[in-house]
């Protein structure tokens, strides 16, 4: 007779392990095996620069849009797609006076990363001198999923351990990897398991070369779906998501999340309170999101500049478990391409601009933004159906 056999490895000195245990049947008896997961060499630091990113008043400023995109806004102010141009815009935005006091880290393309400013100082010592965490985004872009409802999954994992250590030697200390999920295309089973491995493997990579993983499975707004329709596929795809990074031992007070808010689909019938979209929010996150995670860091997903700020205050109504904050892109940016305009004279404005937004921001993550005052500008959606980055 078979006799149950323990097999256990690196015993723990860290706080921060991992341990999972599973029985197998082979025959009679079960065999039950234990493994425990040394902490990597990188934990204490990724847990610390979780926690700075997660900091009570502040949120991430995307600006990691490809340079086919990057190109997009600038020729929405009549601006030709040119390095320099870019550089300049970018320039714009991590220049800006103050912007730490709100902004606690920032998501860069990789051109940015290892650019630096029209008077030389690197544009990640920009971004420190005003205690900003600098990020990168190493994902290669969403492409068709054989065998799905026409749907994608995201390429980057080949040399990802390669890039992220350089990534690491040049300053960046979170990584942000996104997915996508459409509710108009089922999602279908295999759709979901492809977007929640990629996520874990891209998450294990990434902490192993000191980078705190963005976890982003982006449900899509598309479509004419209800609430409740969008509630029950973020909480099937979340329940995915974490089943595979504890799969594949992610320390989970190592990452942050960028989920979608939960709302309705952008061509539904009605559309939802702020009230009403904390509520089912919150209530998902509750419900598959486990508190050990330091920060919640919502992306806008189309939402106008006020939209996305009123649902953030209203779900920082109450305590949380979970830092619960912002890493928006368009919702920072919209305002400030209008005061620009690329004109050097208009520079100072567009600082504003983004101060501005980035204020408000930080008082709705401290449950204290009032909408009052706020443009007409800003009160306009920003949704484009099949958006790409």
């Amino acid at each position: 007779m078979a006799s149950a056999s323990f097999v256990k490895l690196n015993a723990p000195s860290s706080p921060w392990i991992g341990q999972r245990s599973f029985s197998q049947r082979t025959g009679s008896p079960a065999v039950t095996r234990v493994s425990v997961i040394r902490a990597g060499s990188y934990s204490e630091e990724l847990v610390k620069t979780a926690k700075t990113i997660a900091s009570p008043g502040r949120g991430i400023l995307a600006i990691d849009e490809s340079n086919a995109t990057c190109g997009k806004r600038l020729a929405s102010i009549g601006l030709d797609n040119t390095e320099a141009n870019r550089q300049a815009y970018r320039q714009l935005l991590l220049t800006t006076p103050g912007l730490g006091q709100y902004i606690s880290g920032s998501i860069l393309f990789e051109e940015t990363l290892f650019q630096s400013t029209t008077d030389g100082k690197k544009m990640v010592d920009c971004l420190c001198e005003q205690n900003i965490v600098p990020g990168i985004k190493v994902d290669k872009g969403l492409v068709p999923l054989p065998g799905s409802n026409n749907e994608s999954w995201c390429q980057g994992l080949d040399g990802l351990a390669s890039r992220s250590a350089e990534y690491y030697k040049q300053g960046a200390r979170f990584a942000k990897w996104r997915t996508v999920v459409s509710i108009p295309c089922g999602p279908s089973a295999l759709a979901v398991k492809e977007a929640a491995w990629g996520l874990a493997r891209y998450a294990a990579i990434s902490q192993d070369n000191g980078l705190v993983p963005i976890v982003e499975p982006e449900i899509l707004l598309d479509g004419d779906h209800s609430i409740d329709t969008t509630l029950e596929v973020a909480e099937r795809v979340w329940s995915e998501v974490f089943y595979y990074l504890a799969e594949n031992n992610v320390l989970f007070e190592g990452i942050l999340l960028k989920p979608s808010m939960v709302t309705p689909g952008a061509d539904h019938k009605e559309k939802a309170d702020p009230e009403t979209v904390a509520k089912y929010t919150l209530t998902m996150l509750k419900r598959r999101v486990p508190p050990a995670v330091p920060g919640i860091m919502f992306l806008s997903g189309g939402q106008s500049e006020m939209e996305a700020t009123l649902n953030l205050h209203a779900m920082n109504q109450s305590p949380n478990p979970w830092h619960v904050s912002f890493s928006y892109a368009r919702a920072l940016q919209n305002s400030v391409l209008k005061a620009w305009q690329g004109r050097p004279e208009n520079v100072e404005a567009a600082q504003k601009a983004l101060l501005a937004r980035a204020k408000a921001n930080s008082l709705a993550q401290l449950g204290k933004y009032s909408a009052e005052g706020e443009s007409d500008d800003a009160k306009k959606g920003m949704f484009v159906k099949g958006y790409t980055y």
